[in-house]
């Protein structure tokens, strides 16, 4: 007997759409976004996958960049500090998946190297179920 296919979902539009409605839950306002904006605003939080292999036959384990843009060093450490703590928290249902095991890594300054805008990063792991097709 064959394990049927299984479909992974879009983890960055999984990721994009919990941090948006936990953000806007603490009356956060910063748009969440999977490249960044033209015109770029001050304050925004960009998710980008980077990698991350399959957890199981049925389960992803996607990696993820999250870097966040704020007016000064202290209002984008500010949010960044905010995305790691409801990131880290991320678990059960949420965008057609099911969400575990959360892991956070360590903040990085990153002033863009554009802009010299400040920004704050770090990586998020988080296991995702597909569905069988």
């Amino acid at each position: 007997m064959t394990t049927p296919p299984v479909l992974m979902p879009d983890a960055m539009a999984v990721v994009i759409g919990y941090l948006r409605s936990t953000l806007a839950a603490h009356g956060e306002q910063a748009p969440v976004v999977s490249r960044v904006p033209s015109p770029r605003p001050i304050r925004f939080v960009r998710i980008e996958r980077i990698g991350g292999p399959p957890d199981s036959v049925v389960t992803d384990r996607p990696r993820l960049d999250v870097h966040c843009w704020g007016a000064d060093e202290e209002d984008a450490h500010d949010l960044m500090q905010l995305c790691r703590a409801l990131l880290g928290a991320a678990r059960g249902a949420h965008g057609g998946t099911t969400l575990a095991r959360p892991a956070v890594g360590g903040p990085q300054f990153l002033p863009d190297k554009e802009t010299g805008a400040a920004r704050w990063a770090f990586t998020l792991d988080i296991t995702m179920r597909g569905h069988a097709l």
